[in-house]
């Protein structure tokens, strides 16, 4: 562990600088868009009552102190306050996170279960008809737009095929009056439509680097001795070829994290999901600056420190990673 550390200490590093740069670009790109919160078509409002709302936006000051006290504020947790609402920026992500994470923990896991499960049987049996319409159907998903195949994923299981809820965490109506068991059960069945939608995005790549990651194992000659020491092949590939070929799953997790958090402003909007992906749709329509900024900030954080993870335990599990 005394080796991981000042590898695990560069990549922090390289985080913070990561994340600066995502506020500072995110900060001018929101600077420089046309259009200005205070103003408006109605004759009503005067422009010296627009000065007045600039001033309380802390939009009248100059661009390169704005972005001083951005910085100064955002480093200090201070995300602003919403141009819609008047409420904190970081209490309203704070109360939309946990329902962003308990979405994207299950989609990660179904996604690295479904595409690990897929690539060891490619792997296995290359030529079994099942796997191949199996693999061409995640394929299929890998390639449809989230926003797309979220909508048909509405229709289908919750409009033709009623086997999920519409959307949203509970059922209204009847929630409260549930036993435990009841609301528990209700919860999840809100999750798991969304979850399973977001998970199939990513199960093809995950299948595609696990079977190539058996491949290539596959010729290895202490497979050849376990086969010749009469171990079977079952035990063969999972105690043996499958616990070698478990780092590119490892790696995977960096790359899931980006393509499940870009899906989830989609999904979450679809299913009516009270999660960062929805906050964040809403604030780009209604042009809300500081909330933007506040979700980009805080997902490109969540995605380097899922890439921090990544390669910590990359090195944790591969001894020559760590020199």
């Amino acid at each position: 562990m005394r080796a991981l550390a000042p590898r695990i200490g560069r990549r922090a590093l390289h985080s913070l600088v990561v994340i600066f740069l995502v506020a500072t670009i995110a900060f001018g790109l929101i600077a420089i868009a046309p259009g200005d919160p205070c103003a408006t078509d109605d004759p009503r409002i005067t422009l010296a009552v627009q000065a007045q709302c600039r001033v309380r936006l802390g939009l009248d000051g100059p661009l390169l102190l704005r972005y001083a006290q951005f910085l100064s504020h955002a480093a200090r947790g201070d995300l602003g306050e919403s141009y819609i609402t008047q409420q904190p920026v970081a209490v309203m992500i704070a109360s939309a996170l946990p329902n962003t994470i308990l979405l994207m923990a299950l989609a990660i896991a179904l996604s690295l279960i479904g595409g690990l499960a897929l690539g060891v049987s490619r792997s296995v049996q290359p030529r079994s008809s099942l796997g191949q319409i199996v693999m061409g159907t995640a394929v299929l998903l890998y390639s449809l737009p989230e926003f797309w195949m979220a909508q048909i994923a509405l229709f289908v299981f919750a409009y033709l095929i009623p086997i999920f809820p519409a959307g949203g965490t509970v059922t209204t109506i009847t929630h409260d009056y549930m036993n435990v068991w009841g609301r528990w059960w209700d919860r999840v069945d809100h999750l798991l439509l969304p979850a399973f939608t977001l998970a199939a995005v990513s199960v093809a790549g995950i299948a595609r680097f696990q079977r190539n990651a058996m491949r290539d194992v596959a010729g290895e000659d202490y497979l050849r001795t376990a086969r010749a020491k009469g171990v079977s092949e079952r035990d063969v590939i999972l105690r043996h070829a499958l616990r070698n070929a478990l780092l590119p799953l490892i790696t995977n997790i960096g790359f899931t994290l980006p393509a499940l958090f870009g899906g989830a402003l989609f999904v979450e909007r679809v299913f009516s999901w009270p999660g960062m992906g929805r906050l964040a749709f809403d604030a780009i329509s209604q042009r809300d600056a500081p909330v933007v900024i506040g979700c980009t900030l805080v997902g490109s954080a969540a995605v380097v420190l899922g890439s921090l993870l990544a390669d910590a335990l990359y090195a944790v599990a591969d001894p020559r990673m760590r020199t």
